[in-house]
């Protein structure tokens, strides 16, 4: 494992299971969601506080998944986020979902960092921006 990848694990629960007992596709997306908020606090960005003094939030702007193996009741997963490229104003990551050494699903994200009131784009916090670099 590289330095830069970050991981949050989870545990599958009934909540996260379709009628056939595997985790719904959709779902992927809010682990997914809470690994980026997870790796966003270990590089000192609080989100709430963001829109609360700086007026910013980040939004997805773009997705691309692919879904390959399926989890189940129980399961512990790991979810890992890794930076692929960042701008200004915008950042592409990289997140996979396992189980084990078993890929369940993979997929880029871009997340942009949008002004919370008008929803235009904003630069990302020179803070963060210095913080990615260093990953």
């Amino acid at each position: 494992m590289r330095d830069t990848l970050f991981q949050l694990g989870l545990r599958i629960y009934w909540e996260d299971t379709d009628a056939g007992g595997i985790v719904f596709y959709a779902n992927y997306l809010k682990f997914f969601e809470r690994a980026r908020t997870e790796w966003l606090r270990k590089l000192g960005v609080e989100q709430q506080a963001l829109r609360d003094e700086q007026g910013l939030i980040f939004v997805v702007s773009e997705t691309r998944i692919r879904y390959l193996s399926p989890a189940r009741l129980d399961d512990w997963l790991d979810v890992s986020v890794e930076l692929r490229e960042s701008g200004r104003a915008s950042m592409t990551l990289f997140q996979q979902a396992r189980c084990g050494e078993r890929l369940l699903a993979e997929g880029e994200i871009r997340i942009g960092c949008v002004d919370a009131a008008t929803f235009r784009p904003s630069r990302i916090p020179s803070f963060l921006l210095q913080a990615l670099q260093k990953q």
